[in-house]
């Protein structure tokens, strides 16, 4: 398994990240991270956290499984975070001068299922705020673009930010033991329908191979993916990544996942850097000053 890169970040590299808020890499992770993620995963679907959900169910019994926060649990992805070049990735493309670790999650979608992820931006859901926050998108098996996630190159650079989805609303079992938020008396602007003309807003996305990651800003539009083959299934590890400007910040509503009584357990409280064990810090850069 890799520890550093498997080759070098470019400045063309890093200047498109903090141009279009979203970058695919190519090879970035060799087939031993494939292999102990995939096998994390399993574990993961085997006994997950009480935050699990099962976002969409069709008749056939085809689903979605999302679960985060789980790396404390299983081992697998604790290697990965602590000894991988992600938080390395990151913090170059952020030119960052620190990374913590923030959360992870995961999405596994059945063969042939035809769910989409409604399009969202992921820091104003967040427990925290600011530009230096990033997500690795990493498949851990190969993915078509059709059913790879989709993005609006600059969004992240859009002053709006726009209503919340109750993502809660998804799961179509146990809905009481899920967590639910009504938006509908905060005056915020609706998404855009991004879906009606995909090229007037550059929707971009990648097919993909185990070992390719995309890298993108908390603040950019994303979403779609998920038409799968029927001899096709989706599994992907994500990890979320904090740099130099981003503060604990306790939202008056929306907060998924809501990091907030673990901060507060922890001691952190808003205007705080992440820190502590629970949000540890991976990477620093040395000898670097920030323009």
């Amino acid at each position: 398994m890799n520890t550093e890169l498997l080759r070098s970040i470019t400045s063309k590299e890093v200047d498109t990240y903090h141009r279009d808020g979203v970058l695919l890499l190519k090879n970035m992770f060799d087939k031993d991270w494939i292999k102990i993620l995939n096998n994390g995963l399993d574990v993961n679907i085997e006994k997950p956290t009480k935050r699990s959900r099962i976002w969409y169910k069709d008749t056939s019994g085809r689903s979605m499984f999302y679960d985060h926060t789980a790396w404390q649990n299983i081992d697998e992805y604790k290697k990965f975070i602590f000894n991988s070049p992600a938080a390395q990735i990151c913090g170059q493309l952020m030119r960052s001068t620190i990374v913590n670790f923030f959360f992870d999650s995961v999405f596994v979608r059945a063969t042939g299922t035809q769910f989409e992820t409604p399009w969202h931006q992921d820091e104003p859901y967040w427990s925290v705020e600011g530009y230096d926050a990033c997500t690795i998108w990493m498949p851990l098996a190969p993915v078509k673009k059709k059913s790879s996630l989709s993005f609006v190159p600059g969004s992240h650079l859009w002053k709006t930010v726009f209503k919340h989805y109750n993502f809660g609303d998804l799961n179509p079992v146990e809905k009481k033991n899920v967590d639910q938020v009504d938006f509908s008396d905060i005056a915020e602007q609706e998404v855009p329908d991004i879906n009606s003309d995909p090229e007037r807003f550059g929707v971009v996305s990648w097919d993909m191979q185990p070992g390719d990651c995309i890298v993108f800003n908390g603040r950019t539009m994303h979403g779609g993916s998920g038409k799968l083959d029927d001899d096709c299934d989706l599994r992907v590890f994500t990890t979320k990544w904090a740099g130099d400007d981003i503060r604990i910040k306790f939202r008056d509503y929306g907060m998924d996942p809501d990091h907030s009584v673990e901060m507060m357990e922890k001691g952190l409280k808003p205007g705080d850097c992440l820190g502590t064990d629970m949000y540890p810090r991976i990477w620093t850069r040395i000898n670097f000053k920030k323009n």
